[in-house]
């Protein structure tokens, strides 16, 4: 598919695209090639390449957007902020706020070499190399959470304290705005969250997505090269960011590529006490997560999906699955009212 169409299928002019990277990035050579690349549901992403210079550019959906959703703004000055701490984000290039280029504000990044899976299952490689890639990831994780956010000028990057608290009432409020149908199940985590939430507070960089489909893998070793998608990233409690990379030991295959009813230990796939405990290694904490922290997880991406939903219904969706997508709301929400035991 031509440049063209892939833009005129987005919504916005090719030519205009292309001039805006001409006059910003001197030295590019070679006419633009754009392609759409990614299944995510949120902020549409582009591979832009021009001669040998390969950039990744994602803007926000066209349409009316829910408060605080899409914020790619956010994304783009986190990874800016961790681009020297050993925490692994793609190398990001500029941020235009403007909407005359592609109808919304966008930003670009180049383009990282390596492998990026769908599945928690990581289909394709061995055994070993996934035991591997699921001690990467954990890594990565307790990276993260171990950089201080004052020393990268995050320190106002969100509300420190308080956060369950303010998180369970923000995607309350956000279920409200984009409810299309019925789920009791919500109702009822809506109820139950806010007399849960365990005692202690503590701040990190959280990224708010963290699983293996917004995870890069180099292209052939197993190590996380990149951490994708960070749109919901904030500054939080580290166990959030934990409880929603364990949901996928609680979700099925069909549930978006979770890992419930595999048999793991032949596929090298740990334990979920053996992957946090291989979280807490590398983190330096003794606390892990409670079934709080995973039903919380559950309860949001179920408000997600739900909003998935409403865009599919106003028709302004990122992906074409959207609709079937907002479907797994109902699962995860029940799923996580049987965690709780709400």
């Amino acid at each position: 598919m031509s440049a063209a169409a892939v833009a005129a299928a987005a919504g916005f002019d090719a030519s205009r695209l292309e001039a805006f990277l001409r006059g910003a990035l001197p030295g590019l050579e070679g006419a633009m090639q754009l392609e759409r690349i990614g299944g995510g549901q949120s902020n549409p992403t582009f591979l832009v390449a021009c001669g040998d210079r390969e950039l990744v550019l994602r803007k926000q959906p066209p349409g009316a957007l829910l408060p605080s959703a899409h914020a790619i703004d956010r994304e783009f000055r986190v990874m800016g902020a961790l681009a020297e701490t050993g925490v692994p984000v793609p190398p990001v290039v500029l941020f235009h706020a403007g909407r005359e280029v592609v109808g919304t504000p966008f930003y670009l990044m180049d383009r990282v070499a390596g492998r990026v899976f769908a599945t928690h299952a990581l289909p394709g490689v061995d055994s070993a190399e996934r035991s591997a890639m699921y001690s990467s990831m954990a890594q990565t994780l307790a990276a993260l959470h171990r950089v201080d956010p004052a020393s990268v000028g995050l320190a106002d990057f969100g509300r420190p304290g308080n956060y369950f608290a303010r998180q369970v009432a923000r995607w309350s409020r956000q279920w409200e705005a984009s409810r299309t149908r019925a789920n009791p199940a919500l109702e009822r985590l809506i109820a139950w969250l806010p007399g849960h939430i365990p005692e202690g507070e503590e701040t990190a960089i959280c990224h708010g997505d963290f699983r293996i489909g917004n995870l890069m893998f180099d292209p052939v070793a197993p190590r996380v090269v990149a951490v994708l998608d960070w749109e919901l990233s904030t500054l939080g409690h580290p166990l959030a960011d934990l409880g929603f990379n364990a949901m996928a030991w609680h979700t099925r295959p069909d549930e978006y590529g979770g890992l419930a009813g595999l048999d793991l230990a032949p596929l090298g796939i740990p334990a979920l006490e053996d992957y946090v405990a291989c979280y807490l290694r590398a983190s330096g904490r003794d606390e892990g997560i409670a079934p709080f922290h995973v039903a919380f997880a559950l309860f949001r991406f179920a408000v997600i999906f739900e909003g998935i939903a409403a865009r599919a219904a106003a028709g302004n969706a990122a992906a074409d699955d959207a609709a079937e997508t907002g479907k797994l709301a109902t699962a995860f929400a029940r799923r996580a009212v049987e965690i709780a035991g709400a």
